[in-house]
């Protein structure tokens, strides 16, 4: 089917580290009847046609009435149900924001996490710096991702309709990403490039750059070993860098569920780190100790991708200050999504 095949070719073309990072991000092609979106915790670059999970789009129809409980968690798990109701293969659960995708009318949805962008979306003055630059994007504040931020965009894209007579092509999320809409792969690489580009021009006009100016220093075997001792099967894995400013606070899901929120910055003791887990619940995936940033895991792969999320984080941080400086996410959103078990599953699929 040459759709299916132009989505597996977007997924790819999106799928690089400038506009996602590890499992983040997601896609989806849908014709009347069917939807095919990217299974939760896969990465995008390694989409292929057989792997999209294809989704009845008259059940997932159902979800917008489906009387939910108050309980925030009880709710996601009725919609994880729900949709997995809706499955016609068994490639997988689908991505959390697959109601999401069903809503929006056109043929392909393309969803990033892009560096550029979130640098925007995380800042404090992300909002007017969106409606100046693309004032025919739809801005979304904060809202919880799965179900909830569905129905709340379900409302704002039927109001934006209403008012300009089409679904907005581009949905700007504070603290998360980019939903880009369109019907054939050109639309969609055409309005990813009306808004790299401009940002691009931002950031260069202020002489602002993505870069951590990491130095590589010698490891430190010593250090590394202490480490593993005191974390246990936690680090049982490590990769590390030379030093770049961590960002020190919670960001986005995605820096949530691969980096956590803190960085361990404390002196290397059992009694901090036991501090740190009793305050946290967890412990770190991120930890700065000397010249050097670690990223824990019981994974190498995990490992990786906590330092990965925690040099992105930083880039963020960077670019942020283009845009009035960092927002962080409220301890509420964080603790949700530290709570939610469909970020525990996408870790799992992702390490």
């Amino acid at each position: 089917m040459q759709d299916l095949q132009t989505i597996v070719e977007l997924s790819h073309e999106f799928g690089t580290p400038e506009y996602v990072k590890g499992g983040g991000g997601n896609t989806s092609y849908k014709d009347e009847s069917t939807l095919w979106v990217k299974p939760s915790g896969t990465t995008l670059a390694g989409l292929q046609e057989e792997t999209f999970v294809t989704l009845n789009r008259a059940k997932v129809n159902g979800l917008y009435d489906v009387e939910t409980p108050e309980e925030s968690h009880a709710r996601e798990e009725l919609v994880k149900n729900f949709m997995g109701e809706a499955v016609l293969n068994d490639a997988g659960r689908p991505s959390v924001e697959a109601p999401l995708h069903n809503i929006l009318e056109t043929k392909f949805v393309v969803h990033t996490h892009a560096l550029l962008v979130n640098g925007m979306t995380c800042a404090k003055d992300g909002e007017s710096v969106c409606k100046r630059l693309f004032p025919d994007a739809l801005w979304v504040e904060y809202i919880d991702a799965g179900y909830t931020l569905c129905m709340v965009l379900k409302d704002r894209i039927d109001a934006y309709k209403a008012e300009f007579n089409r679904v907005p092509k581009i949905i700007m999320l504070k603290n998360h990403g980019i939903f880009v809409s369109g019907d054939t792969a050109e639309e969609i690489r055409s309005l990813y490039a009306s808004v790299m580009n401009p940002l691009r021009e931002e950031y260069e006009k202020l002489g602002i750059t993505e870069d951590l100016g990491i130095s590589e220093v010698a490891r430190d075997s010593e250090a590394e070993s202490k480490i593993q001792e005191i974390f246990g099967e936690d680090a049982a894995f490590i990769e590390s860098s030379g030093y770049f400013e961590c960002v020190p606070g919670p960001i986005t899901p995605d820096h949530l569920v691969y980096a956590r929120a803190f960085p361990f910055s404390d002196e290397l003791t059992q009694e901090n780190a036991d501090a740190y887990q009793n305050k946290h619940g967890f412990a770190p995936k991120v930890l700065i100790h000397g010249d050097r940033i670690y990223g824990l895991g019981k994974t190498e792969k995990n490992a990786g991708l906590a330092l990965l999320f925690a040099q992105d984080g930083a880039q963020v941080l960077k670019l942020s200050q283009a845009f009035g400086s960092v927002e962080y996410m409220t301890d509420r959103a964080r603790e949700f999504i530290e709570n939610w078990e469909v970020e525990s599953y996408r870790e799992k699929v992702a390490s």
